[in-house]
């Protein structure tokens, strides 16, 4: 009995032993390949991808990397936040670790796609609402000028901001620069965006057509129904020109010859058009309904 004792508190010994024995050997290993990581990858190359504005130099600055550095420790979303506050033109940045050493910043550039005035000065902006540049007019040159909104506190780098009775507006600016740049149509906006009715946006677009549109809904549908409305002209061999009004809610656009202008006295009353023009086609009276053939058409 007294050896049978004996034989199970060495088993139960060698049983504790053995747990901390794998313990540390674990601490060992695990400590070996941190300092593994330490030593070994380090940042000895930084490329930079897709940049255009900026030079390579410039982002690899702004984006606080440096050679030497350990690269398993490199905190992405902080060096991506950085390159953006940095310079505004950068709009999104992928940090890419290419081991052993090397470290890539793939970039997407925007680009600035109207202007506004705020004081005496003048700031560029992209279709999201991010402030890119500041200057004096002739910075703002082909772009289109917004108006009927008032920027608060404007910074580079920075998101437009406005007083709260005009916070509906800026959506709608913003959401219809970006549903036409997604249709590659925001290049085609010209000459002006007026934001000073309450329930229509007008804007120019192309050499002689104005564009009115709902304040707000779907402005992807809406970029899709302009889309629609100009390959129907151009099939037909036709120009447009005039006021193409999208505001009437169904799948139809009226387009008046009487072109709206900022300034002129051309719009009912919240700038709603008047529907005075004459119609560019025979037998359809005030207005010329367009609407692509086929009858209703279906966004791709």
């Amino acid at each position: 009995m007294a050896a049978r004792n004996t034989r199970k508190r060495h088993q139960r010994r060698r049983g504790r032993f053995g747990f901390l024995y794998k313990l540390l050997s674990f601490l060992v290993i695990l400590a070996a390949i941190v300092v593994g990581c330490v030593v070994f990858f380090r940042v000895n190359e930084v490329t930079v991808e897709g940049n255009s504005r900026y030079t390579a130099q410039e982002i690899i600055d702004a984006s606080g990397v440096e050679l030497g550095e350990n690269l398993l420790l490199i905190n992405k979303p902080q060096t991506a936040g950085a390159i953006q506050k940095q310079l505004p033109y950068v709009q999104n940045v992928f940090v890419i670790r290419r081991l052993p050493d090397g470290l890539t910043l793939r970039i997407t550039e925007s680009a600035a796609a109207a202007a506004i005035q705020v004081e005496e000065a003048w700031w560029l902006m992209d279709a999201r609402g991010k402030l890119l540049e500041a200057g004096n007019e002739s910075l703002k040159g082909n772009l289109p000028v917004v108006s009927g909104i008032h920027l608060t506190e404007p910074g580079l780098g920075d998101w437009m901001t406005v007083e709260a009775e005009e916070k509906f507006k800026l959506e709608s600016l913003e959401s219809l620069l970006t549903a036409l740049a997604s249709r590659g149509m925001a290049g085609n906006v010209t000459g002006f965006i007026d934001l000073n009715a309450t329930n229509t946006i007008y804007f120019g677009f192309g050499d002689s057509l104005t564009v009115a549109a709902p304040m707000t809904g779907d402005f992807k549908r809406r970029a899709f129904q302009l889309q629609r409305v100009l390959e129907t002209f151009q099939q037909r061999g036709e120009s447009v020109s005039g006021t193409l009004d999208l505001t009437y809610g169904d799948e139809q656009a009226r387009l008046l010859t009487e072109r709206w202008l900022p300034g002129q006295n051309n719009a009912g009353e919240e700038g709603t058009l008047d529907g005075t023009g004459t119609a560019d086609e025979p037998g359809t009276g005030p207005e010329s309904g367009v609407q692509p053939e086929g009858g209703q058409a279906q966004e791709q």
